[in-house]
């Protein structure tokens, strides 16, 4: 049994990099079959050792952003990993060169190939320095969101301990929520602006270092998209437009109705039931333990990985100040095993959170025996099917998280979440190819760009006396913004699948169960749409998928 505290990781240097790729090259020079096995093997260990000593320096950091240590060596792997990217570049060139490209495929298999052709398109050592600016500028957004001190009741609470006032059942309570977290991005929206201008100004300029006219097709190589591009993601976000958005409209209305108000109010929209939203039936430890159980009910070898994770110590859920926000699962190659990372609040984010970072967890867990380390993660917009299915196929068992009194009214909850937040994912995905094609706008143009969208994607968002947010400032608290651009119409993309296992799952569970597994199985060794129509699943660019997806839906809440 592995103990997260076992895990020893060993600090690269530049010398010891090159020493080893030096080496890894003379290997391919030789002519006999086994030195070239040799040499790609001891390729693939390395690249396992550097992503796993880097996977640690990320988390510790982001476990608390204060530490002087864990921020030294933060900017130590910013400085290094492009002088790490170069040298993995420069092996892919040389391999992806070799005439013999079939011997290749043999040895790595051919969407190995296919990421790698995609890879060497994205960098050069002409932008080493962007790249580790860039990774410096995302530090201080995450520094800065991490700092936040709000006093609300009596306490000091960061953004993530403001969620349970955000869904008190008290509506002048969420209002004060809102109003105080707001006031954060407001007193720091110089620097929030700053930051991003900074960054996509930054990026353009990389893309055009490489030839690009615009960051979006570099970002969309970055992001390893070999089967679809931006034509195909805008005829998404049309078909959210005609499918979802009248429908989450007549939501609202429901809603308002529901709660006899005279509209829904921005701060109304985090609770969707007048009994206040189904959370954890206890604290953290209840959690943790509780979904042993949970696990155990839907499948052994998903109630086994649990057990690793739990008994190794390779949860760390709880909200603390200094620690950044948001949620991830990140992982360590060398050894085999993912980590989890959240921030709990005793609301149903919670539950929401952690069966999400579990799919996450078990899909890499399970194809962690795949021969080449790109397997072992899909691209995101296949691993976000990992993590939203397991969400959805928790639903029979959630009462043991929640308490079997408030299943259903969870079930409920979190299908409403599900379709109003594809407006948004959509909305954030248009929003970044606005900011990317116009890489001079200025910052109060692109507060216009997000409220312009939001109009189109949001036309129910009523911001009240928010004023900050109403000029179009909503965007500046989704991290993936800043951190990760054009990575969240994964989510909207993975939603619509993850729906069809829903769908699935309602008919045949453990039909539905296998396939999941299947996928998870499968890694990343496949592109997305080949991973989605192998495991038994429509494509969301396919004609009919959205709208399919979205009406039985609507049956399930009654609508």
């Amino acid at each position: 049994m592995l103990n997260f505290a076992d895990i020893a990781v060993v600090r690269p240097t530049r010398e010891g990099l090159a020493a080893r790729y030096a080496a890894i090259h003379q290997g391919l020079d030789q002519t006999s079959e086994g030195a070239r096995a040799a040499a790609l093997g001891d390729w693939d260990a390395l690249r396992r050792e550097v992503e796993s000593w880097q996977s640690m320096v990320r988390l510790r950091f982001d476990q608390d952003t204060t530490d002087p240590q864990y921020k030294e060596d933060r900017d130590y792997a910013d400085a290094l990993m492009p002088e790490a990217m170069a040298l993995e570049v420069a092996l892919k060139r040389r391999l992806l060169e070799e005439p013999d490209r079939d011997t290749l495929i043999d040895e790595v298999g051919a969407h190995a190939v296919r990421l790698w052709e995609t890879d060497v398109t994205t960098f050069n050592p002409a932008i080493k320095a962007d790249l580790e600016r860039e990774a410096k500028i995302s530090a201080r957004y995450t520094e800065l969101l991490a700092s936040a001190k709000i006093e609300i009741d009596d306490k000091i609470v960061n953004l993530a301990g403001l969620g349970p006032y955000a869904q008190s059942l008290d509506r002048s309570v969420r209002h004060q929520a809102a109003t105080l977290r707001w006031a954060f991005f407001e007193a720091n929206a110089p620097a929030l602006d700053e930051i991003y201008d900074e960054l996509v100004k930054l990026r353009h300029g990389m893309a055009e270092k490489l030839g690009y006219s615009s960051f979006t097709a570099l970002g969309y190589r970055r992001m390893r998209r070999v089967d679809y591009g931006p034509e195909d993601v805008a005829r998404y976000r049309d078909q959210v437009v005609e499918h979802v958005v009248p429908l989450v409209q007549r939501i609202m209305a429901a809603k308002a109705a529901r709660f006899g108000y005279d509209a829904v109010r921005a701060w109304d929209e985090p609770i969707d039931d007048p009994a206040g939203n189904p959370g954890p039936a206890g604290d953290h430890d209840f959690l943790v333990g509780a979904a042993q159980s949970l696990f155990d009910d839907i499948d052994s070898r998903l109630a086994a990985f649990y057990s690793v994770m739990r008994k190794g110590d390779f949860l760390d859920l709880k909200n603390r100040p200094s620690k950044a926000g948001g949620g991830f699962c990140t992982s360590f190659p060398a050894v085999g095993v993912p980590y989890i990372f959240a921030n709990f609040n005793g609301t149903d984010h919670d539950v929401t959170v952690f069966t999400h970072e579990m799919g996450h967890a078990f899909q890499n867990w399970q194809s962690r025996h795949l021969p080449v380390i790109d397997y072992l993660w899909p691209t995101s917009e296949s691993a976000e099917i990992n993590s939203m299915g397991l969400e959805v196929l928790t639903y029979p068992g959630i009462g043991r998280l929640v308490g079997d009194d408030a299943a259903e009214r969870f079930r409920q909850t979190h299908m409403l979440g599900v379709l109003r937040f594809l407006p948004y994912g959509v909305c954030v995905d248009h929003f970044q190819h606005e900011v990317y094609e116009n890489p001079t706008a200025t910052p109060a143009e692109r507060h216009a760009m997000w409220k312009k969208l939001e109009r189109r994607y949001m036309p129910w968002r009523d911001y009240g006396d928010l004023a900050y947010p109403a000029k179009g400032a909503f965007w500046q608290s989704q991290l993936h913004v800043y951190l990760y651009p054009f990575y969240y119409i994964d989510y909207t993309l993975a939603q619509c699948c993850a729906l069809q296992i829903w769908v699935k799952s309602r008919q045949d569970y453990a039909a539905s169960f296998e396939q999941y597994l299947g996928l998870c199985n499968r890694g990343g060794s496949a592109p997305f749409q080949t991973l989605v129509r192998d495991a038994g699943l429509v494509s969301p660019f396919a004609a009919g998928a959205l709208s399919d997806v979205v009406t039985e839906a609507a049956k399930f809440l009654g609508l």
